[in-house]
């Protein structure tokens, strides 16, 4: 989330900027997310509404080991509700670690730092939404060199933060709501009185929007150009990089659309020519716009 304005906002971090522009980046958090900075912990740098935050790093993800440092925190000074933000997380941190965490008195909740947190615009209008991790289940199904993908499950805790906001403000009519990953309609009367929720979640197949797969996901990598060091510039010469990651390629969808709401839960057939291993990233895309991603490791 939120890749190349990362880059561009830490670009010019040379001698002592780099401090000044951490100090700039959890300010800038912090503002977007409506937090207040607190000082003499390790790991917490914010409190918001009775709730501890915890600002993932900028230019990695927020690993198992830096979840189990913030609990630890927790455990010695009797805290007991964290958000942990980041741009992203290891994958395989979400749902067990939370949950583990949780049964020893700790919640948790990851919430993604979205982009538009460099958009001072819609910083300064309240406008940046942070949306709760999400976790997705998928299972090969392999028949000799040949897979197909199933999506068996999508989990989502989304809360949103203005639900009590809404209702107070809200005229005579209806809004639509989300709660622990369910979603509601709520409907005041013209008396002013707020009714029965109605829940328009069936199962979890109403959070998707879109999903895709790409069956070898390390078959290109992401290669960036940069200026050759020898100093001479003049020959604008560039050598290519590899940045350690991978860029995900499209192989195979399905998405609802206006006039067709339906969705398929396995993909197409695959069929692979060479036996090896193979790593099948799957990803998608919920009704908030949010993306989720796995990637699952299969041998032909």
């Amino acid at each position: 989330l939120g890749k190349y304005e990362r880059q561009f906002f830490m670009d010019d971090l040379v001698n002592g900027q780099r401090k000044r522009k951490e100090e700039a980046y959890l300010d800038l958090i912090c503002r977007a997310y409506s937090a207040q900075r607190i000082e003499n912990y390790a790991t917490l740098h914010a409190k918001k509404a009775g709730r501890f935050v915890h600002i993932g790093p900028l230019d990695m993800p927020v690993t198992e080991t830096r979840i189990m440092e913030i609990f630890e925190e927790c455990k010695t000074h009797l805290i007991t509700q964290v958000d942990i933000l980041g741009f992203e997380f290891e994958m395989g941190a979400y749902p067990r670690i939370i949950q583990e965490i949780k049964e020893q008195g700790v919640d948790i909740r990851l919430r993604y730092v979205p982009k538009d947190v460099f958009d001072a615009r819609a910083v300064n209008k309240g406008q940046v939404k942070f949306y709760d991790v999400s976790y997705l289940q998928a299972k090969p199904i392999i028949k000799d060199n040949k897979v197909k993908i199933e999506l068996t499950d999508f989990v989502t805790n989304y809360t949103q933060d203005d639900i009590e906001d809404i209702q107070e403000s809200m005229r005579a009519g209806s809004k639509i709501v989300i709660e622990n990953g369910q979603i509601f309609k709520i409907t005041k009367d013209k008396n002013g009185i707020i009714q029965p929720r109605e829940n328009l979640t069936e199962n979890w197949h109403d959070w998707i929007d879109y999903w895709s797969v790409d069956f070898d996901y390390d078959s290109k990598k992401e290669i960036i150009r940069i200026k050759n060091e020898s100093g001479d510039t003049s020959t604008g010469s560039v050598e290519e990089q590899w940045t350690g990651n991978y860029i995900f390629e499209n192989e195979w969808q399905t998405f609802r659309t206006k006039q067709d709401r339906t969705l398929e839960f396995t993909s197409a057939e695959h069929e692979y020519s060479q036996k090896r291993m193979y790593r099948v990233m799957v990803k998608v895309v919920d009704i908030l716009g949010v993306d989720t991603s796995q990637i699952i490791e299969i041998k032909i």
